[in-house]
């Protein structure tokens, strides 16, 4: 149909063969090809050409033309040769063919009632096979900055607003650029690339200068004359800073003019400067310096936000889930800081896309590879070795990216003191990355990760741990206002326990989660005002909860499987992006979230009204395979607006509600290889929660000082806590040993953020309580006699300043410096005899602190030297961590020797820590 409109449209518009503009051409060509003279004759008249080039690949033009009109030049152009050409006036628009002409007669019969007697106009349709009118017109590539891009046809047959989509990437190596800005000019028209580069614009007709602005790259600009519906790839540069350059610009206020709040953006090269622990970067570690996000301890990478436990922040690398994000101890994080192109935290405004957990989502982004050269990088530290390797398949169309980490530790355990002497820890990572363009409205993306670590303390134990994620990712583009991304996945995390020295007690503990993801995500740019997101996504689960087994023929232990579970997690969502005026924005969406606990299962029974235990079980039902045990339902709200007070000054107000349907059974504040998760069952509810939030946004400075203020105040319900003795691994009823509690968190955080020049950073500081409560009387027993209590994680105040300078091109400092209050933990304060022996007696639950958390680090930065055309680029950074030597206490213990009860401090770092790291790329 599309064809007939368009050969329709052809007959109504078109004059024969020969038509012209009227407008005289004077023009050399020596020896041109097709695009040459193409180029040069559209230039010169504004007419759009439509020319397989391919099929002129042999054509070279040799002319002298002195005021000839347009058919006169073609004429002489294609003189005694098999290329023809049609002018449409009208619409300004030229046709180029090899062997046959296009002409302005429909042939006979090509309607079913229509033929050459009865429509004198319909004549025949010549269009050859190669020459495809129903073809995309392909995107106008952007690369300069002085040039007047036409999109469309000048003509008066479009009316009203257009619609301006495209890509905006790297112009070095054809990745997109993720969170940039492009707006207009003199308006507040503007959107942020997705995670993909794109774009979608509604604009008026006309003539419109495009301001582009991206982390890390060079802000460019762009004239476009806008005729009708088309497509725009804009190429960007990488920024490189004048040393004292101050930048003056209107247009970077993405953070004032977002309708987004509590979200963080980092990109790689903010991440890269600040000091870590043996000298890699670390992404996590960077993440625990903003607002609102606190760590338990020294050698942890679970983090908690906004009075959230670990387990519930969604933690993504490339819509994977990661179920522990940390190496070595928790001394590095999951993530290569070689292959990472973005990082965002979302503490509220929490996508409606998103779903199943309470306090957060961290979106990871890989790289794409580059797509002009290959290209690759290398390090080398005293722990770990790095080496990634990318470029292209199929030049600008097809990527690939490979990164691997290992690390060589044991020559740093056996200087630890003589009781850590024989233990042994090691690691590695592998992540690889494919990306395909199909056409210009199909692209497919194939991410993996892989993951492994195994350690020993000085016994004949061995932990291991590791997680597998694969994701197939298809994005398509229906049309300039509608594309979608598919996404199926399967993500992995298993661990193992084992023990062999001892024969007859060899054993092995296995225990892995599974999910399976299926996503269909749907963006539409209804029009300037509205930005529709829909979709829905399943994910499927299957949690192998402990198998306890003998290590070989020999062991004598008894096995003990706990029964595996599943369940089904299910969701539909839209919300739509309204911008009311210019300065006002709603975003208001909706997610019904449906939760199926499946069968094979046994479920007990418990008398209603009593405390879940064995004496007070009733019954016990044996269900099927895939029988829906239990059902959980419920809508979750997500609203957010936004309003600009001026250009540069916006006051934000957000409201959440959410859902999680799985829950970490730990006994340490720290995400731990050993820690066991939980479906929702009959007897364990899903875990609920809903936040409030305002915030204060104000930029200074010409834009390059950044602050924000916000306080937000959350509800949770059902969360877990354990009774006291509870057992939690291989324990076939769990519900007898966890209580659901009510918690209450809120806060106020402060953020302020220099951007350019010399020296720049960002400073925080965070206020936050946490509370929890246990006050139902049927559950058996009361915790501080059901009063609130602060949660584990409770850190009130918390202060980190991250700061760079630059002495030259080459040469840098960095300073990281951290503080924050001590977290709970509960203490002995009394002994009693009870049952003919000796007992402590403790006092309320997180009722006193461990010693305040302190620490600075420093590292000195040596860049090469910067030659552009050289084989190798290399890096240095050398620090100190924990500059002042403070002995952070990372946990406590108390033992009873000689009739006292003693309380010890472990501390991890309790020295400086020299670091040096050699990084080359090439």
């Amino acid at each position: 149909m599309r064809k007939a409109f368009l050969l329709f449209g052809l007959i109504f518009f078109a004059k024969f063969a020969i038509a012209q503009n009227g407008k005289s051409i004077s023009a050399d060509f020596d020896k041109a090809t097709i695009t040459q003279f193409v180029s040069d004759l559209k230039a010169r008249t504004g007419y759009q050409f439509y020319v397989d080039t391919t099929q002129f690949d042999s054509l070279r033009i040799t002319l002298h033309i002195t005021e000839q009109p347009l058919a006169a030049v073609l004429d002489q152009a294609f003189k005694n040769t098999n290329y023809h050409y049609t002018i449409v006036t009208d619409q300004q628009q030229v046709f180029l063919t090899r062997g046959k002409q296009i002409e302005s007669r429909i042939a006979t019969g090509y309607f079913s009632n229509t033929n050459s007697e009865k429509n004198p106009a319909a004549v025949t349709n010549n269009v050859p096979e190669d020459f495809n009118l129903d073809k995309e017109r392909p995107a106008t590539e952007a690369t300069v900055e002085n040039k007047l891009y036409t999109i469309g046809t000048a003509s008066n047959a479009v009316k009203g607003n257009v619609i301006l989509s495209g890509y905006v990437k790297d112009i070095k190596t054809g990745e997109s650029v993720v969170g940039g800005s492009v707006t207009v000019a003199n308006t507040k028209t503007g959107i942020a690339t997705d995670q993909y580069g794109y774009y979608t614009l509604t604009l008026p007709r006309g003539r419109q200068t495009l301001i582009i602005h991206g982390i890390g790259m060079r802000d460019t600009k762009r004239q476009i004359n806008l005729f009708g519906d088309g497509r725009l790839n804009i190429e960007m540069q990488e920024l490189i800073t004048s040393l004292k350059e101050v930048k003056i610009s209107e247009d970077k206020v993405a953070n004032v003019r977002s309708i987004e709040m509590g979200v963080n953006k980092l990109d790689i090269r903010s991440i890269k400067q600040v000091p870590a622990v043996f000298g890699e970067a670390d992404i996590l570690r960077v993440v625990l310096t903003l607002p609102g996000v606190q760590s338990v301890g020294e050698a942890t990478t679970g983090f908690n936000v906004r009075g959230g436990s670990a387990d519930q922040n969604l933690i993504l690398l490339n819509d994977a889930t990661i179920y522990n994000p940390s190496h070595f101890f928790g001394f590095f994080s999951a993530f290569d800081p070689d292959i990472v192109k973005d990082v965002e935290l979302y503490k509220s405004s929490i996508p409606v896309k998103y779903g199943g957990r309470l306090a957060s989502v961290l979106d990871v982004t890989d790289r794409e590879g580059n797509k002009k050269k290959f290209t690759g990088t290398a390090g080398i530290g005293l722990l770990t070795s790095r080496l990634n390797i990318e470029g292209p398949i199929d030049k600008d169309k097809t990527s690939f990216i490979l990164g691997a980490r290992t690390s060589y530790s044991n020559w740093l355990l056996s200087l630890l003191p003589e009781e850590y002497k024989h233990s042994s820890a090691s690691f590695y990572d592998v992540n690889f990355n494919v990306s395909h363009q199909i056409n210009e409205k199909n692209n497919l993306y194939l991410t993996t990760y892989m993951s492994h670590d195994a350690f020993r303390l000085n016994s004949d134990t061995t932990y291991s741990y590791g997680n597998k994620n694969i994701n197939l990712k298809w994005k398509h583009n229906f049309n300039d206002k509608l594309y979608s991304v598919l996404i199926a996945g399967y993500d992995r995390y298993q661990y193992q326990v084992s023990s062999n020295t001892i024969p007859t007690n060899g054993y092995n503990l296995n225990y892995n989660i599974n999910q399976s993801n299926l996503k269909a995500d749907f963006t539409y740019y209804l029009d300037r005002k509205n930005t529709i997101n829909f979709g829905l996504t399943s994910t499927y689960y299957k949690l192998h909860s402990g198998n306890f087994e003998t290590y070989s023929n020999q062991s004598l232990i008894a096995p003990d499987i706990v029964p595996a579970e599943q369940a089904l997690e299910s969701a539909l969502y839209i919300g739509d992006k309204y911008d009311l005026t210019p300065d006002l924005t709603f975003d208001f969406g909706v997610r019904y979230s449906i939760y199926n606990y499946l069968g094979p299962q046994t479920v007990d029974q418990y008398a209603p009204n009593l405390p879940r235990e064995s004496t007070n079980i009733i019954d016990s039902v044996t269900y099927a395979k895939n029988h829906i045990i239990k059902t959980y339902q419920s809508p979750e709200i997500r609203a957010s607006l936004r309003y600009n007070v001026t250009g540069d000054f916006s006051l934000k107000a957000s409201y959440n509600t959410l859902h999680q349907y799985l829950h970490l059974l730990s006994n340490t504040t720290a995400i731990s290889p050993t820690d066991v998760y939980k479906l929702s069952d009959p007897n364990i509810k899903p875990q609920s929660g809903d936040q409030v939030s305002f915030g204060i946004y104000k930029n200074a400075n010409s834009n390059t000082i950044e602050t924000s203020l916000e306080v937000y105040y959350k509800r949770i319900k059902d969360y877990l806590d354990y009774k006291s003795g509870a057992v939690l691994l291989l324990n076939d009823h769990i519900a007898q040993d966890v209580l659901n509690t009510r918690g209450k968190a809120y806060g106020i955080e402060f953020l302020i953020k220099k951007t350019e020049g010399q020296l720049n950073g960002w400073m925080s500081y965070t206020y936050s309580r946490t509370f929890l409560k246990q006050d139902d009387p049927n559950a058996g027993e009361l915790i501080n006699g059901g009063n609130y209590y602060p949660a584990n994680y409770d850190k009130p105040h918390s202060f980190n300043l991250t700061g760079n300078y630059r002495f030259t091109h080459r040469y840098s400092i960095s300073l990281n410096v951290v503080y924050s209050t001590g977290r709970p933990i509960t203490l002995p304060i009394g002994k009693y005899y009870y049952g003919g022996s000796e007992r402590v007696y403790y006092g309320d639950r997180n009722a006193d602190r461990i010693p305040d958390y302190f620490r600075s680090d420093f590292s000195f930065n040596i860049e090469g030297n910067h030659t552009v055309h050289q084989l190798t680029h290399n890096s240095w950074s050398i620090g100190v961590y924990n500059l002042t030597g403070r002995a952070n206490a990372y946990s406590t213990y108390f033992t009873e020797q000689g009739g006292a009860i003693n309380g010890y401090k472990l501390s991890i770092f309790a020295k400086p820590i020299p670091f040096i790291n050699y990084n080359i790329r090439f």
